[in-house]
C-alpha cells in the first residue's frame, strides 16, 4: 500500500508540537505537545486522536533529540511509529523563508545552510525549527523531509507592497523588508473562506485577520497575498499580546538617547512587555474582558487600542483589494472573542460589512458566517488548521516528486 502519513512537527526554542495526518482522508492519527525541554519539569502531552486516549509524562528532557525520541516512542506506543511503513513524510514549520524560499521545499543540506543564512531576521524561531529538522533527519533519514515556510504565502506581495522607503541598495544588501508571517494559517483560511462563500479561492477577495497572542492581517486578492501586516519580523502590525506593532521608530533612538536604554533592552520591551500585557498588565484577551466587565478602565483603554489597530488595518485592506468579499477572523482571540469581532466590524456598515449579534454569539468549531444575509461584504470565523495546511503542501510536494 502506498504511504500516506505526514508527521508534522514544530519545533519552538523549548517545544516541540507535533501531529501525525492520514492524507488519505486528513484524519488525525495523533496530536501532541512537549514543552518545557530542557528543564527539569518537563511535560509530554500526547493524544491518540482515533481512541481518544491522552497519556502525560512529566520528567526532564534534555533537548529536542530527546524529546523526538520520547514522540516517536508514544507513537509506536499507539502503533504509528516513525519506523511504520505507511510514513510518507514529516513536514517541519520553518518561519522564515525570506525571499529565497517561495514554496514548500525538500530539505537537503543547502537548504539547511540557507535557513542558517536567515537566522539574523528571525532569531528567536530558526534556530528551533532547525534543530528539529536536524533531529528528525538523524532518527530517519532515508524519510523525505520537506520545509514549509511562514513567509511563502506572502512573497506574492509587489515591490510596492513590500519594499520599505530606504535606500534600495542598504536594504537589499541586509534583507531588510518585508515578508509577512503566519503565512500557513493565511493561505488555509483565505481558500477556506472563499469555500464557505460558495467560490472558488481565485474569484475571492478575502481580509484575513489571523488574532492570538501573535496577531497579523492581510489581503488577499484572488487567493494571493497582496499585502500583510507584520514586516521583517512579527513586531510590525496589530497591537498583540505582548508587541507593541506599529510605532514610529524614532520612538527607537527617543529610548536610546533619552532613557538610555540599550538595544536588547529596547528589544525586550517591543516585543515581550507591550501589546496588550504593556497596557493593562494581562495578555490573555478573556481575562481582559472580565476587568471590563468589572469597570476596569485600564484594562478598557488597552481594548479600545487594539480594536482602533484593526479597524484601520480592515479599512486600509478595502482600499488596497478595493472589492471585498469577506472579513474573516481566525486563531484563538479571533475564533473565540465574540466582543472584539463585534467591536472590529462595529461602524463599517457604509463598507457594508455587518455583524449578527445572535450569529456572532454562538459557539461553534466550524467555519460559519455571523453576518447578516443581507450585508454586502460577507463577515465569517473560520478555524485556522496550520498543521493541516503544512500536511497538505508536504504530501503534495513528495507524491509528486514520488
Amino acid at each position: 500500500m502506498t504511504a500516506t502519513r505526514v508527521l508534522v512537527l514544530n519545533s519552538g526554542s523549548s517545544s516541540l508540537k507535533y501531529q501525525l495526518l492520514d492524507m488519505r482522508d486528513a484524519s488525525r492519527l495523533a496530536v501532541g505537545l512537549v514543552e518545557r525541554i530542557g528543564e527539569q519539569t518537563s511535560r509530554i502531552e500526547h493524544t491518540c486522536v482515533p481512541g481518544g486516549e491522552t497519556r502525560e509524562q512529566n520528567g526532564p528532557i534534555a533537548d529536542h533529540d530527546a524529546a523526538l525520541k520520547a514522540v516517536a516512542g508514544e507513537l509506536a506506543r499507539d502503533g504509528v511509529g516513525l519506523d511504520s511503513p505507511d510514513l510518507l513524510a514529516i513536514g517541519h514549520r520553518v518561519v522564515h523563508g525570506g525571499m529565497f524560499f517561495t514554496e514548500p521545499t525538500v530539505i537537503d543540506d543547502g537548504v539547511i545552510t540557507e535557513i542558517e543564512r536567515l537566522i539574523p531576521v528571525a532569531p528567536l524561531h530558526n534556530p528551533a525549527n532547525l534543530t528539529g529538522i536536524r533531529t528528525a533527519r538523524a532518527l530517519r533519514p532515508d524519510l523525505p523531509q520537506v520545509a514549509v515556510f511562514d513567509t511563502a504565502f506572502h512573497t506574492t506581495m509587489p515591490e510596492s507592497a513590500a519594499r520599505y522607503a530606504i535606500d534600495p541598495r542598504i536594504a537589499d544588501r541586509y534583507r531588510v523588508r518585508r515578508y509577512g508571517f503566519h503565512g500557513t494559517s493565511h493561505a488555509y483560511v483565505s481558500r477556506a473562506a472563499a469555500r464557505l462563500l460558495g467560490k472558488d479561492p481565485s474569484e475571492a477577495n478575502v481580509i484575513v485577520l489571523h488574532l492570538g497572542n501573535g496577531a497579523s492581517a492581510s489581503a488577499v486578492e484572488r487567493g494571493r497575498c497582496v499585502d500583510t501586516s507584520m514586516g521583517l519580523t512579527p513586531l510590525e502590525g496589530l497591537v498583540m499580546g505582548t508587541r507593541s506593532g506599529d510605532l514610529d521608530p524614532a520612538v527607537i533612538f527617543h529610548l536610546a538617547r533619552v532613557g538610555g536604554m540599550s538595544m536588547d533592552e529596547i528589544d525586550t520591551l517591543l516585543n515581550k512587555r507591550s501589546g496588550l500585557f504593556g497596557l493593562c498588565g494581562d495578555n490573555d484577551m478573556r481575562e481582559i474582558r472580565r476587568r471590563i466587565d468589572e469597570g476596569d478602565e485600564e484594562a478598557a483603554l488597552a481594548f479600545d487600542i487594539y480594536i482602533h489597530r484593526l479597524k484601520k488595518y480592515i479599512g486600509a485592506y478595502f482600499a488596497v483589494l478595493g472589492k471585498v468579499d469577506a472579513i474573516v477572523f481566525t486563531a484563538g482571540v479571533g475564533e473565540n472573542a465574540a466582543p472584539v469581532r463585534e467591536a472590529a466590524i462595529a461602524g463599517l456598515e457604509g463598507l457594508g460589512a455587518a455583524v449578527d449579534p445572535e450569529l456572532n454569539a454562538v459557539r461553534d468549531g466550524r467555519a460559519r458566517l455571523i453576518s447578516p444575509a443581507s450585508a454586502r461584504v460577507a463577515v465569517a470565523v473560520v478555524p485556522t488548521d496550520e498543521e493541516l495546511e503544512i500536511a497538505t503542501q508536504t504530501f503534495a510536494l513528495v507524491g509528486k516528486s514520488n
